[in-house]
C-alpha cells in the first residue's frame, strides 16, 4: 500500500519524546511512501522554531531531515498551476487560513495516486475529504 505522509507523522517520527514515535518512525523506516516536498520546509520549522519545546540549530535540523528522512521517501511536487487548481478549488474544500496548507497535503496524496494519507492531524483534514479522495488514516 503506498502513502503519502504527513508533517506530524514525519515529526512524531523524529522525536523519540512523542507519544505515536514508535509508529510513525516504523512507518517511515519502511521507505516506499511519498511525501508532499512542502513538509520538508514545515519539518524544518517546526523543528528550529521552539513549537512544542523544539529547538535545533537550522544546520542540526537540516542535517536531520536529509539523514533521517529523504533517504526513506519519494517527493510530491504540486506545479505552480496544479497549486492554482487546487487553491481554486479550496473553497468547495472549505480550506482557508492555515488548513490551506493541509488542503496542498491532500491534493498532493491525490496527485499521487496514494490509498491513503497518513497523519496524527486526522480531524483537521476530515473537513476537506471528498469521495474519491485518498482516505486519510492515523499510523
Amino acid at each position: 500500500m503506498t502513502l503519502l505522509l504527513d508533517t506530524s507523522v514525519v515529526i512524531a517520527s523524529l522525536d523519540a519524546d512523542e507519544p505515536h514515535h514508535e509508529a510513525c518512525d516504523r512507518l517511515l523506516s519502511l521507505g516506499g511512501h511519498r511525501l508532499f516536498a512542502h513538509a520538508l520546509a514545515e519539518t524544518f520549522s517546526i523543528l528550529t522554531g521552539s513549537r512544542m519545546g523544539r529547538r535545533l540549530g537550522p544546520a542540526t535540523a537540516a542535517e536531520l531531515i536529509e539523514s533521517a528522512v529523504l533517504p526513506h521517501v519519494e517527493l510530491v511536487h504540486l506545479t505552480g498551476h496544479e497549486t492554482m487548481i487546487a487553491l481554486a478549488e479550496a473553497p468547495r474544500r472549505g480550506a482557508r487560513g492555515g488548513a490551506v496548507y493541509d488542503w496542498l497535503h491532500l491534493a498532493a496524496a491525490r496527485k499521487a495516486r496514494v490509498e491513503a494519507l497518513i497523519t496524527l492531524d486526522r480531524r483537521d483534514f476530515e473537513a476537506l475529504i471528498r469521495p474519491g479522495d485518498p482516505y486519510v488514516r492515523t499510523p
